[in-house]
């Protein structure tokens, strides 16, 4: 629309017209840039950019405060859950609901203003695209980082070594093994409280003084699940972790009752061994924690666990296997190594063999046993070590030179199948049980098999072979060669050369002519029951194992054709 009245250039009414001023949402003047306005085009273009009409993204608008405030206060003044419901709306919408219009576009910077490049590196020439951050520290293998032909050798950042201590036990060095307990997947579910609240895996795997309605380890067995409830009272009361005094004498029963749950019950033994990683976790009771422990090595004793639940057993014990300032009070390192060489010890031979149940004088060598050394499953050394008080003047392990003759004193050499017939296994266990204490009763043994089964399980059960792994791929390679195998066995120690020597003169006994017709077993039948006894494959696989079981009988019967066993003196009655 035009203006009706004719305003020249030199009017008064034009001088106000250049000067007046123009509202802003915050009622800041701003001249208006006329052609014969008293200031300069730079002059004006600094005023307007020190105006707050023009505010940086840095300051708040005094309008966004006080409708904040105003929100507040409205907001104060609700219930709780329509508070919240507002709280929601203020958090979408912003402090201010009603947002002002946005300030208007500075004008444009003029050209005689215009910036010129500066080679001073400030804050406020920083460049369009800013370098990357740096990179983190990061852990690089040797094999990557050498690889990488731009990097050199001193900016490899490397992770330091860790370095396993590995516990000395019984001589032998224990090897890290094992998986986390706590990565167990067969875990059950357990809830507590009022709104069946999960518990955690940490809570689930610590000591408690309550006890549990559900198994440890999921099962469908609805039987099973009833006495997995009832196998952990049972271990509670033995720890002492329920109401009520246990005799000592009650005690090794209550042990035994555990022991033979497990024993009929195969599938209770993982959930035995799991409560009492449970009730041995962050106990603090000395004698309980004692207790715990005794019946690990007691049930150790008897069974192993499953291949599923070993590995978590063994990963449980070898956090163990050192003095924590926390077990004080408790020999807590010394059960742990004795259970996790038990472990080893039970994947290889089983669970206890024989009909017969766990017995009360089983229970109670078990219980002791961490703190003796045992006559089986231990080394040569360690038996002789052991025997130094009771059998000074021996130079062999006393239990060898024992039970040969009390298999000669049976006529042994004059039975039919001597060494290939098995004596009973739970007169076998019963006898092995009174050699454990160094008896060896005389008058009530009758079956020669039973000492010659026991025999070779002490060899069997060596924790090194008779004759060293380190000679074994050399026993293979010369058994067809006599002189080789002869001067092969007096490179041996001193020591596994006298048993050997010793043995050797026993077995002779039964390959005599006089012999062979009565007991039916010549050369070649003894070299096969009597080969894994002197040698043992240190490959698990079952193929090679099979493919040298001929090459280790063949190498048992050179020793017996050609070897001179008249350079050593007998030490007993062979």
């Amino acid at each position: 629309m035009g203006s009706s009245i004719n305003e020249s250039p030199g009017s008064p009414r034009h001088h106000a017209h250049e000067e007046r001023h123009t509202p802003t949402s915050l009622g800041s003047p701003h001249r208006v840039v006329t052609p014969n306005s008293p200031f300069s085009e730079e002059e004006v273009f600094k005023q307007q950019s020190r105006s707050p009409s023009y505010p940086s993204s840095n300051l708040r608008s005094p309008y966004n405060d006080r409708e904040a405030e105003l929100m507040k206060s409205r907001t104060l003044d609700l219930p709780r859950d329509k508070r919240k419901a507002a709280g929601g709306v203020r958090k979408r919408l912003g402090s201010n609901p009603n947002p002002a219009p946005s300030p208007p576009t500075p004008p444009a910077r003029p050209a005689s203003m215009k910036r010129t490049k500066s080679k001073s590196k400030s804050p406020a020439h920083a460049p369009k695209n800013p370098p990357p951050p740096p990179p983190m520290h990061k852990t690089v293998s040797v094999d990557t980082a050498l690889s990488d032909k731009s990097s050199s050798p001193s900016s490899i950042p490397i992770a330091p070594p860790l370095h396993l201590k590995h516990p000395m036990v019984g001589g032998a060095m224990l090897t890290a093994a094992g998986t986390p307990l706590e990565a167990f997947k067969d875990l059950e579910t357990h809830r507590t409280g009022f709104f069946r609240k999960k518990v955690t895996i940490a809570n689930m795997l610590a000591w408690t003084k309550d006890s549990i309605k559900r198994p440890m380890i999921i099962t469908r067995d609805k039987q099973q699940k009833k006495e997995a409830v009832e196998l952990f009272k049972n271990v509670q009361q033995y720890m002492g972790d329920r109401q009520g005094k246990t005799r000592v004498k009650e005690l090794d029963k209550l042990a035994l009752t555990i022991c033979s749950k497990c024993w009929e019950k195969k599938g209770l033994r993982d959930e035995l061994y799991i409560q009492l990683c449970r009730q041995t976790t962050g106990n603090y009771n000395p004698k309980s924690l004692e207790r715990g422990w005794e019946l690990f090595s007691i049930a150790l004793a008897f069974y192993p666990p499953t291949i599923k639940f070993r590995s978590y057993l063994e990963g449980f014990l070898w956090k163990r296997v050192e003095p924590l300032p926390e077990n004080k009070g408790c020999p807590v390192e010394v059960y742990a190594q004795y259970c996790h060489k038990r472990v080893e010890k039970m994947v290889q031979s089983g669970a206890k063999r024989g009909l017969k149940k766990p017995s009360l004088e089983e229970v109670n060598h078990a219980k002791s046993a961490p703190f003796h050394p045992p006559v089986f499953g231990a080394s040569l050394d360690e038996v002789m070590e052991l025997q130094g008080e009771t059998h000074p003047h021996l130079p062999i392990p006393w239990v060898v030179t024992a039970l040969c003759d009390v298999i000669l004193a049976l006529k042994g050499p004059q039975t039919e199948g001597i060494f290939r017939v098995p004596g009973d296994i739970d007169e076998v266990n019963a006898l092995k049980l009174k050699v454990e204490k160094g008896d060896i009763p005389m008058e009530s043994l009758k079956d020669p098999h039973v000492p010659a089964s026991l025999l070779k399980l002490w060899f069997r059960e060596l924790e090194e072979p008779l004759i060293p792994e380190e000679y074994y791929e050399e026993c293979i390679a010369n058994c067809n060669h006599p002189h080789n195998a002869v001067s092969l066995v007096d490179s041996l120690p001193e020591l596994n050369k006298q048993v050997l020597f010793f043995l050797l003169r026993f077995l002779k006994n039964f390959i005599r002519p006089e012999n062979i017709k009565k007991t039916k077993m010549g050369l070649e039948n003894i070299s096969m029951v009597w080969a894994p006894n002197f040698l043992r494959c240190p490959s698990d696989d079952h193929t090679l194992i099979f493919q040298n079981t001929r090459m280790e009988m063949a190498f048992l019967r050179l020793l017996l054709k050609h070897l001179d066993l008249d350079k050593t003196p007998p030490t007993s009655s062979p």
